[in-house]
């Protein structure tokens, strides 16, 4: 199944921007009568035939409409950039495909990038939902300090998790989350969290968790946390 997404649906027609409609008609070649599928990344899977194909605004009629169930579970993973745009983007794809819901950029004391373009990011978690069939567009955050971010957190329902390169750690991630909760799990830079960033979080009653024994990249480590949570989901 090709899907596709548009951010405002109203049923019983739905209109496409410029963009969906170009890849639409002249990429994939749809024609008046073909079925698509169609989702406004909050849940609903609109089956629609094609009435108009115009590059410029093609338009649907939509034919049935599904509502998703929501996940019993919540991913959020708070990281710091990383000094290559590039390895975030990568790291976002890989993420969106596995599964997640919420994303969070920090600035940390050894932070390499105190910058990003979250429209870009937002654009590439997009089209990485509709490749791999997801119904619900994860939440982008724009970056802020991590100080900031951890006090603001204290209200979270989430089980918070910190996770740092630790010869001493006791608790894996694997062993510590539980299933069909709600997570927020930190990942530092490239040079890991300060210290003084390490107990601020511990105090504010973050749990410490290693993600195995390998020092992994921080892109790496964003996508092995996300994919642990949703094994110990499955």
């Amino acid at each position: 199944m090709q899907l596709f997404f548009q951010e405002n649906c109203s049923p019983p027609e739905i209109r496409f921007d410029s963009e969906e409609s170009k890849h639409l008609t002249r990429v994939l070649r749809k024609k008046n009568g073909d079925q698509v599928a169609v989702t406004n990344g909050q849940g609903d899977l609109f089956d629609c035939v094609i009435i108009d194909s115009n590059p410029k605004g093609a338009r649907l009629s939509v034919q049935k409409t599904t509502k998703i169930p929501e996940d019993d579970f919540y991913i959020h993973l708070a990281i710091a950039p990383t000094k290559s745009p590039d390895r975030m983007e990568w790291m976002i794809e890989k993420i969106t495909e596995i599964g997640f819901h919420e994303l969070s950029l920090i600035e940390t004391s050894n932070s390499e990038r105190s910058f990003l373009k979250t429209d870009r990011l937002q654009k590439k978690i997009i089209s990485a939902c509709k490749q791999s069939l997801k119904y619900r567009i994860p939440k982008l955050n724009p970056i802020r300090p991590l100080p900031d971010f951890i006090n603001q957190s204290a209200s979270s329902e989430a089980t918070r998790f910190i996770a740092y390169v630790d010869e001493n750690h006791t608790n894996h991630l694997l062993d510590v989350a539980k299933s069909k909760g709600k997570y927020l799990i930190l990942i530092g830079p490239e040079g890991d969290f300060s210290p003084e960033e390490i107990q601020l979080a511990i105090k504010e009653e973050f749990i410490p968790v290693s993600l195995g024994r390998s020092r992994l990249r921080t892109e790496t480590a964003g996508l092995v946390a996300v994919d642990m949570l949703q094994v110990i989901n499955r």
